[in-house]
């Protein structure tokens, strides 16, 4: 089973911030992407059912939607800080 924990995701974002943040224009970059990979994985191992594999799309949720919060709040901040 995956793990869901917040501690988990927020660290997820944390390594990949750097990288994100360094990357080239045209780059597509997923910080998610480890908990993206676990999911395809499960649905490989049980055939496609989703019925299984529920835990591993909620971690991939709940990473996307830290990484979103974290870059509205990011940009926010930079946008407050420069007026």
């Amino acid at each position: 089973m995956a793990s869901t924990s917040k501690e988990e995701d927020t660290t997820a974002w944390g390594k990949a911030e750097k990288k994100f943040e360094n990357k080239h224009a045209s780059e597509y970059y997923d910080p998610c992407q480890e908990f993206a990979t676990r999911s395809i994985k499960c649905m490989r191992r049980n055939a496609g059912d989703r019925d299984m594999c529920g835990d591993y799309f909620q971690a991939y949720r709940d990473c996307k939607k830290e990484w979103l919060t974290q870059r509205k709040l990011a940009k926010a901040n930079t946008s407050t800080t420069q007026s």
